[in-house]
């Protein structure tokens, strides 16, 4: 399967505002996140790396107590067992995460 169309993936809500469409081989995934106006990520942490740009849009993104003001273009990095946080405003947006290895609760 080396040519994916994200759109017809599978939407999947993993907090309330927050879905995802995501893709995946065997090392790696790849997850839009559309997160909704005024949504929430709750702070979490996971055994995976990732990393990630914004696509449209801005939000606020939390890394080990660390806020930023991101918009289009920017990109950041969050170590495996790294709490993290993110909120969004006025407007919906949507970013790109990578993850190695892929998220075991994504996929099922």
């Amino acid at each position: 399967m080396p040519f994916v169309d994200i759109n017809v993936q599978p939407e999947k809500q993993v907090f309330d505002g927050v879905t995802i469409r995501t893709i995946h081989g065997e090392k790696l995934m790849m997850s839009y996140v559309y997160l909704q106006p005024h949504s929430t990520v709750a702070e979490h942490s996971h055994q995976h790396e990732q990393m990630g740009m914004v696509l449209e849009g801005t939000f606020e993104l939390t890394i080990d107590g660390e806020s930023r003001m991101l918009k289009k273009g920017d990109t950041y990095l969050i170590p495996s067992h790294v709490k993290h946080s993110a909120k969004a405003f006025d407007k919906m947006a949507i970013a790109l995460d990578i993850f190695s290895p892929p998220r075991e609760d994504y996929i099922s």
